[in-house]
């Protein structure tokens, strides 16, 4: 396959992010009604949202802070749940490291589940392309995504609890994550790594303020670097 130009590997980004853009809506919908039910003000709830740009965490969060949990289990849970950002920033160090700074500093602000899971996919199947078509593919997997995650948390926030119950918004958060983690599970580290989470979260679920989530990250990461370390040496047996 030829290397690609970075204005077509923009475009290619951004149209492979228009589906999630189906789950964004109702995801940050979701996010602003909870922000105002738990105590905060527009502004917080928007501050919050631009701020961190990670559904799943702020999610996790107020969920914790509408519970009354300790504060230290609001900060660590919501770290926790964000962990697999850094586990991101490594995937995709080798390909946008030798960017310039800013460029970087960009991706990293912009590193979210879809971003990461489109552009290692398409990675891995254009490893000819340069640092600037992998950058113009990273953007523009993000430029449909954040505006509407911006918008979305805005309307939720400010229409509130008049959205009727009936709409189900709720049904986007467990199908936008399987729509990212199914692609994803291409090896045995990361096959592995997802069915030890799952274990860990069913047989801890009794445990009081989400805590069993820490518990089901730290144990698949756990499981996936260690399969990974074995593979890794099971490969190096065979060379």
């Amino acid at each position: 396959m030829s290397p690609s130009r970075p204005r077509t590997a923009f475009w290619r980004g951004f149209r492979a992010a228009l589906p999630f853009s189906l789950m964004v809506v109702p995801f940050g919908t979701i996010f602003g009604v909870i922000a105002i039910e738990a105590g905060l003000d527009l502004l917080e709830a928007m501050s919050m949202t631009v701020l961190v740009i990670a559904g799943a965490s702020q999610l996790t969060a107020l969920q914790l802070m509408m519970d009354d949990a300790p504060l230290w289990v609001v900060v660590l849970s919501a770290l926790a749940v964000n962990l697999r950002m850094a586990m991101y920033s490594a995937a995709l160090a080798p390909h946008l490291g030798p960017a310039p700074f800013w460029t970087r500093a960009c991706a990293a602000y912009l590193l979210f589940d879809q971003t990461y899971a489109l552009s290692v996919v398409d990675y891995e199947d254009r490893p000819a392309d340069s640092t600037a078509a992998k950058v113009a593919f990273y953007f523009g997997s993000a430029t449909p995504i954040l505006p509407l995650w911006l918008i979305s948390s805005y309307a939720g926030a400010v229409l509130g609890t008049a959205i009727p119950e009936e709409f189900g918004l709720e049904f986007a958060v467990p199908i936008m994550f399987l729509a990212i983690i199914g692609p994803a599970l291409r090896t045995p580290a990361h096959i592995a790594a997802a069915f030890a989470a799952i274990a860990t979260a069913l047989a801890l679920s009794f445990l009081p303020w989400n805590l069993w989530l820490i518990a089901a990250g730290l144990v698949g990461m756990m499981v996936g670097a260690e399969v990974e370390r074995r593979t890794e040496l099971w490969k190096a047996r065979q060379a």
